[in-house]
Formats: C-alpha cells, sequence, structure tokens
C-alpha cells in the first residue's frame, strides 16, 4: 500500500467518509421515519415507502446490514488515514492521522448526516432504501451468520427480536390528536378526543333522570292523551300505565299522526303502534351503547339499576352530543333555566342541575366520578344535609348554599374559580 500514490489514498479515503455518512444517515433516516405516514405512503403505494417498510420489519437485520458495513468502512477509514500519515509524517501521523481522522469522521460521517437524516428522514430513507434492498440481497448470508449470533445472545436475557407491537393506547392516541396542530381543526380534534373519553363515560352519566322522563300515561281519558301527543316536543315518548315504573313501550309521534288525525280513533288503535321497551344497565360504557343502539336498531332506552328499577333515559343524540356537542342554536335550554347569573359574577344554579353540562356550557371543572347533580356534589362533599348559608370550596370553586327544599340542595351560589398555587381537593366548610 506504500507503493499507491497518495493522491489516490486520498480520494478513496474520500469516498469512504461519504459512504460511512451515508450508512449512518440512512440508519437515522429510517429511525426517524413516521410510522404511521409511512404506513399511509405504502397504502398509497408509494415504492420507496413500501421497500423501507419491509425493511423495517425487521430491524434486526437493517441495522445488522448499515452496522456491518458501516464498520468496514470506518476501519478501512482508519488504515488508510495511519498509511497517509506514516507517508507525510513518519512514526508521528498514526497519532496526527486518528486524531484528524476522529474529527473528520464524527463532523462528516456522523453528525452532520444524522442531524440531516433527523430533520428530512423521507428525502434520505426512501432513497436509501433501494440500496439497502440490493445489499440485503447480495449479502443476506453473512448478514442472517451475524443475527442468529446476535439473536441468540439476546435471548439469553428474554429478549425476542421478532416481538414488535406498534399499537396505540386511546392516551397515546389522545396525545397524538393533541400534536396534530393546523392539521386538523381544532373542532374536529375535540370530537376526536370526545371519541376516545366515551369508554371512561357511562350512560348514568348522561341519562335523562326518572324524574325529568317526559311520557305519555295510558291511563289518562283520551281527549288529554290526544292533546299531549298533539303538542309534545319529542319525537319519541315512553309510554306507562299511572306511573314510570310500570312502563311498557316507545311510542314514535311520526306514527301516531294518523291516529292523532282520524276523529275515530281510540286507545286500542294507539296500543297497537307501541314499541317494546329498550332496556340498559346503568353502569354500561357510552362507547358500548353506542354500538348497541346501531346493532339493535335503536335510538332510545331506559336505564336500570342493578334491581332493575327504572333511573333514567338515555337517547342517541344524548351519545352523539359527547362527541360533537349540543345539536340545537340554543345549545342548553333546559340548563339555562337552571343557571343565573348575578350582577357580581357569581352564578345562582340549581341543585337538579347536571354537573357534566354545567361543566361543559360553563367550561367549568366540577369533580363528575361520583355525583352527577349539583345537590349530588354537595351531599357527597358534606355528608349530611347542609343548613343554609353553608360555604365550601370544591376544586377552587367557593360555593354557598343558599336554599334547601326538605332534603334536597335547591340553589347554589358558586363564584368562579379562584388560583392558587396547589389545587383543593377536600372542601373547606364553614356556616
Amino acid at each position: 500500500m506504500n507503493d499507491i500514490p497518495i493522491s489516490i489514498l486520498f480520494s478513496v479515503l474520500g469516498a469512504l467518509i461519504l459512504l460511512s455518512g451515508f450508512f449512518s444517515g440512512s440508519e437515522t433516516a429510517l429511525v426517524s421515519l413516521n410510522r404511521y405516514r409511512l404506513r399511509h405512503l405504502v397504502n398509497s403505494g408509494h415504492k420507496g415507502a413500501t421497500i423501507a417498510s419491509s425493511l423495517l420489519s425487521r430491524p434486526d437485520r437493517l441495522f445488522g446490514l448499515i452496522l456491518i458495513f458501516n464498520n468496514f468502512v470506518n476501519i478501512l477509514a482508519s488504515a488508510i488515514a495511519t498509511v497517509i500519515g506514516l507517508q507525510l509524517f513518519g512514526e508521528a501521523g498514526i497519532a496526527i492521522a486518528t486524531g484528524i481522522l476522529t474529527f473528520v469522521i464524527l463532523i462528516f460521517a456522523e453528525v452532520t448526516p444524522k442531524t440531516y437524516a433527523a430533520q428530512h428522514p423521507e428525502q434520505l430513507a426512501f432513497p436509501a432504501a433501494y440500496i439497502l434492498k440490493f445489499l440485503m440481497f447480495v449479502f443476506y448470508p453473512l448478514v442472517y451468520f451475524i443475527n442468529t449470533i446476535t439473536n441468540g445472545l439476546l435471548s439469553l436475557f428474554g429478549i425476542h427480536t421478532s416481538e414488535n407491537n406498534d399499537s396505540l393506547s386511546p392516551e397515546e392516541l389522545r396525545t397524538i390528536v393533541n400534536e396534530t396542530g393546523s392539521l386538523i381543526p381544532a373542532k374536529h380534534q375535540k370530537m376526536l378526543i370526545n371519541i376516545l373519553d366515551l369508554e371512561a363515560v357511562k350512560v348514568e352519566d348522561i341519562m335523562i333522570s326518572r324524574n325529568e322522563i317526559i311520557g305519555l300515561d295510558i291511563s289518562l281519558e283520551w281527549e288529554e292523551i290526544l292533546d299531549q301527543l298533539t303538542n309534545s316536543l319529542h319525537t319519541r315518548l315512553p309510554v306507562y300505565e299511572h306511573d314510570i315504573d310500570h312502563i311498557f313501550g316507545i311510542i314514535h309521534l311520526k306514527k301516531a299522526l294518523n291516529i292523532v288525525s282520524n276523529p275515530h280513533s281510540c286507545k286500542d288503535d294507539l296500543k297497537k303502534i307501541i314499541a317494546q321497551c329498550y332496556f340498559i344497565p346503568e353502569a354500561t360504557p357510552l362507547n358500548k351503547q353506542l354500538l348497541s343502539f346501531q346493532k339493535n336498531k335503536r335510538r332510545t332506552a331506559l336505564v336500570v339499576d342493578e334491581y332493575g328499577d327504572i333511573q333514567g333515559m338515555v337517547t342517541l343524540e344524548d351519545i352523539l352530543e359527547e362527541i360533537v356537542g349540543e345539536f340545537t342554536t340554543d345549545p342548553s335550554d333546559t340548563l339555562m333555566k337552571e343557571v343565573h347569573p348575578q350582577d357580581d359574577g357569581t352564578i345562582l344554579v340549581d341543585g337538579s342541575a347536571n354537573i357534566r353540562e354545567l361543566n361543559r356550557m360553563m367550561c367549568w371543572d366540577l369533580p363528575t366520578k361520583n355525583a352527577k347533580t349539583i345537590n349530588g356534589l354537595m351531599l357527597e362533599y358534606l355528608e349530611s344535609i347542609p343548613e343554609p348559608g353553608t360555604s365550601l370550596l370544591i376544586e377552587n370553586y367557593p360555593i354557598e348554599i343558599k336554599q334547601i327544599t326538605g332534603n334536597t340542595v335547591k340553589t347554589i351560589k358558586i363564584a368562579p374559580q379562584i388560583n392558587q398555587e396547589e389545587d383543593s381537593i377536600e372542601p373547606e366548610v364553614s356556616s
């Protein structure tokens, strides 16, 4: 090698440094590829993405191939640099060549190509995939031999390279949605997050409580029934006899139009179009109930507890509103009747108001883990029937109980959330 002209040695050394940079950058580019965008490109028929995905399906073989060539060119470059150093500086040239080559490889074969590859992975990974696939085909026996040894060593520690789990947990998927930025409109992001949150919400959290169910009492006089059918604001009504515990069906007002318009109709005609009730447990997650509505071709269900007693009613629209928000232009007509803003910035809230709807409409963060209504929240925290004038602090919201009716909290006054360095978990109570 001492007979080789030094110009040729420098040329070979430069080529080896470029090859080293190529292999280093290719490794970083392939690892930095967005796996989900890569799958999208593969499904779109992108050939470079298809080859890259194939290589990444066995990362042990890919890294084995890259490291074989990267180490080979680095060692060969070191040998050539040593020869150049000896020819130019004698024995001292070994140390000089080692120092200079280390600096050059660090800058031009490691940091620079890897930094570029990390910022522009597709621009380097897809073209490199063609070359790496060819090298994998040619040198597969060597790669297989190396991987057999390394995989055997890893298996001694219980590590199996064939295991590759790219699935996402709901929390990870939620993070991805939140980080899409302007790629997905904010409203659509919120809808996607709401879909992920359906699993954590139970039917009992959104149901219409039994005392608020508007139904049709079949035991009433026929004229009263016709009047209720004519003036009802709902398209579906539960039908019961005397009270909601004796419910026996659901009627669709569209099917009742002919009966209402026929002066000779009677209760028997009405009973013929009453559909059977659809009962569901109160602890059913919303995501499962949404699928159940679809499977059973239903839009309304009655919610029962473990004893079979009716606790409330839920509709398909209630679940969809958890995803897309309120359908109507005046989003919370019922809730607005329960919320009364005051001139001093405080708000009077009826004890029957639903906490989830309050949080959504008022952008509050009152706890919803156990209690469903304001009355339930007050009783849960105080663990007794309070006296009017009792004040407490829940999640940094100053609350004063203004009115008690019987054994329930009728009205509370809530002030805007106060800022504290530490969130208040336990309520502070005063009378």
